[in-house]
């Protein structure tokens, strides 16, 4: 029986849009090599660094105003809003799925992330009327924790941590190497389609269907 529910957070909770953001950082700030570092599920270069905790906020942006064309001036909250501009919010219905469930289940958060990034985040759900202390247990961020999904050993701390069983977890993620790496280790899963019904997607999980 699943007792506790972790979720991803970019791609499942909250929206994401990459067009958006390469944009900001091309336009907005002029730096044209985002491309080596935006992923939809796994950051690159030293936005991956970042979001396993091997450089600092200010490092990262210290390294996007370092490499600007030209000869525009750069502030660091420049940097943040063209981050910001990946994270579009938090749709209402999934405001109300995670009330309704934190009721039932012991909710988590899983999330490769960063500093500048959780700001928005934290916004999003206090602005929503759920603030994110209030509805996650506990909030497993990859630059706090200094590993990043898909190793085994976030997956294996997450495990000790919360203190049940795998079998009786279930993770939502939108990544299948991700998914598979929970998996892998016992988890519960569910591989989400962001833009799809969240909803749908957990109330079928939740009622027994096939390990998906």
């Amino acid at each position: 029986m699943i007792k506790a529910i972790i979720f991803d957070l970019g791609g499942v909770l909250v929206d994401l849009d990459l067009d958006r953001c390469r944009k900001a950082f091309v336009e907005d700030v002029g730096y044209g090599r985002i491309d080596e570092l935006l992923d939809a599920w796994h950051q690159k270069g030293f936005y991956s660094d970042l979001e396993e905790g091997k450089i600092s906020e200010d490092e990262f942006r210290h390294r996007i105003i370092e490499g600007v064309s030209g000869k525009r001036t750069v502030l660091p909250e420049d940097v943040d809003r063209a981050m910001w501009a990946l994270l579009t919010g938090i749709e209402p219905y999934k405001v109300g799925l995670l009330k309704d469930l934190s009721h039932r289940y012991d909710l988590y958060l899983l999330s490769n992330n960063n500093g500048i990034s959780m700001v928005r985040c934290r916004k999003f759900f206090a602005d929503a009327g759920l603030p994110m202390e209030q509805v996650f247990r506990k909030q497993f961020l990859s630059y706090q924790m200094k590993m990043l999904k898909p190793s085994p050993e976030i997956y294996m701390a997450v495990i000790r941590s919360i203190g049940l069983p795998p079998g009786e977890m279930l993770f939502i993620d939108d990544s299948k190497s991700n998914t598979d790496a929970a998996a892998a280790l016992g988890m519960n899963v569910l591989l989400y389609s962001p833009g799809t019904d969240l909803n749908a997607a957990v109330s079928r999980r939740l009622e027994g269907g096939e390990r998906c």
